[in-house]
């Protein structure tokens, strides 16, 4: 079948720069075209010429793109209609965040207007958490993907393809049936993520437009342990790559990219310590020579593993810090406090690494002080 995976326009409707290639369409695109589909992916967020830098003003452009959605003559939404009318694909794929579920509805109801018999299909964090609501919100939506997507919507296109198996059997998958909706019993998480092929970048339209560290974007594990309140995350274990699977691929994107810079995004790459200090050693005893950025928690760092993390390239690390309010962070079940933050700040400034803090604004029950 030829799938096409969208990953919709937010940022660049803003017209602002948004990094990094789509790692979650793209691993999932390579999953089904080892299974022998025809399949490319379409960043339609990536900008080569931003207009505006400063992400703090972003809020002042929020008009600009819900005005994106009545423009008839949008350059970039132009763009997505000959996309999809180039490609003409059996079946799409679209990726949603809560940040832009409406570009993706958005793009729903277009793929609709230029080829109805192309079922689409939903999957990313929001699907996660709000599939009912998804389906309830967009006739144009027929199918949404609940958590890991590579296996779930491997065996909905088999499903299409020879209509053998049943939907009810396929674990993860939430659709409508005689009227109503239906959600399937959610799938569990893969243990053994070794399994699973590297997000390939050739999928991707627009390959040539990213730079070497775009490229460089890499998660080593799945899942976190901790309950924080506002997150998607549906698991609390922690699934793990081996070492020498996550070598391999930073090997390849190396050689094939020239990407000296990479970014580890794991929902919380220290949180295994032992883990990390065995990575950090074998990219030291390799001499990889390369520079990388991770995020984690501030009560998963101390001065031996920031050091070593240091010596094997770590030049930037983001903390979720949240919010200046104690009572806040235990309403968001953070797990964490402002001495530990305290602590964190003083050991990034004591190694020598950069250091980003994550704040969130607006938590339900938060107040202006």
């Amino acid at each position: 079948m030829k799938i096409l995976l969208i990953d919709p326009p937010f940022y660049r409707l803003f017209g602002f720069y948004n990094r990094y290639f789509p790692i979650g369409v793209t691993t999932v695109g390579t999953a089904l075209r080892a299974a022998g589909h025809d399949v490319s992916v379409y960043d339609a967020d990536c900008n080569e010429n931003p207009t505006d830098m400063d992400y703090a003003r972003l809020p002042e452009k929020y008009m600009r793109y819900l005005n994106s959605f009545k423009d008839e003559n949008n350059p970039i939404w132009n763009e997505v209609k000959q996309t999809i009318k180039d490609f003409d694909p059996d079946i799409v794929g679209v990726s949603i965040w809560t940040t832009f579920a409406a570009s993706a509805f958005h793009i729903a109801r277009i793929c609709k207007e230029i080829k109805p018999s192309a079922p689409v299909v939903m999957g990313g964090p929001h699907a996660a958490v709000k599939a009912e609501e998804v389906l309830k919100l967009s006739y144009d939506v027929d199918y949404v993907v609940r958590g890991e997507g590579e296996i779930t919507v491997s065996e909905l296109l088999q499903y299409l393809e020879d209509k053998k198996n049943k939907l009810s059997a396929i674990a993860g998958l939430a659709y409508r049936e005689d009227g109503a909706i239906r959600l399937n019993s959610s799938r569990d998480n893969t243990k053994d993520l070794d399994k699973f092929p590297f997000p390939d970048r050739t999928l991707l339209m627009s390959e040539s437009r990213y730079t070497s560290e775009d490229m460089g974007l890499i998660m080593t594990s799945r899942g976190c342990p901790y309950g924080c309140t506002y997150c998607s995350t549906d698991t609390r274990r922690v699934s793990y790559r081996s070492i020498d699977n996550v070598l391999k691929e930073i090997r390849l994107v190396k050689e094939k990219y020239g990407t000296s810079q990479f970014s580890f995004k794991d929902d919380s790459f220290t949180v295994n310590r032992k883990r990390v200090e065995d990575l950090c050693d074998r990219l030291i005893k390799e001499k990889f020579n390369i520079n990388w950025e991770c995020n984690t928690r501030v009560n998963l760092i101390n001065d031996d593993l920031l050091l070593k993390m240091k010596r094997a390239g770590c030049n930037s690390i983001k903390v979720g810090i949240e919010s200046g309010s104690e009572r806040v962070l235990k309403e968001m079940n953070k797990g964490i406090t402002h001495d530990q933050v305290r602590n964190a700040a003083k050991l990034f400034r004591k190694v020598g690494i950069h250091w980003t803090g994550y704040f969130m604004m607006g938590v339900p029950g938060e107040t202006v002080e």
